[in-house]
């Protein structure tokens, strides 16, 4: 199964030392972040910052370890599957087009996400942590 990780759980893992965090270091295989991902990161680095309380330094560390664990998937992967994502998620949340575009560009694909809306869509399996952790059980 390919797990694509949302902006969420990826701020999450970020901003606290959680099962979250723990889960991403820790899984013995490797997660899809859509490479859109860093522009969402970069426009909220500095919230991340003060909400962690790290410094540049450490937050540059934890990325790296993070980065070590996943396969980023391009823009140009993910265009041919845009017009689809759209009309998932226009009733939805626009916001999570790139996420959905991503699970539809690989087969047997779930989006890892803790965003309610989320689990309105039918065409793309998401599940929440709590679900993810039932999964690696």
């Amino acid at each position: 199964m390919n797990i694509i990780i949302d902006s969420n759980i990826l701020f999450s893992a970020l901003i606290k030392n959680s099962a979250t965090r723990s889960i991403i270091l820790d899984y013995n295989g490797f997660f899809l972040f859509p490479e859109y991902i860093f522009v969402e990161m970069e426009k909220h680095k500095e919230f991340i910052l003060d909400k962690s309380k790290m410094n540049d330094q450490d937050f540059k560390k934890l990325l790296e370890l993070i980065l070590k664990k996943v396969v980023i998937v391009s823009n140009e992967v993910l265009i041919a599957h845009k017009a689809e994502a759209i009309k998932i998620v226009e009733n939805i949340d626009i916001n999570d087009v790139t996420f959905v575009a991503c699970a539809l560009a690989y087969n047997n694909s779930v989006i890892w996400s803790d965003d309610k809306k989320l689990k309105k869509i039918s065409k793309v399996k998401v599940i929440n942590t709590k679900e993810f952790i039932e999964y690696l059980n």
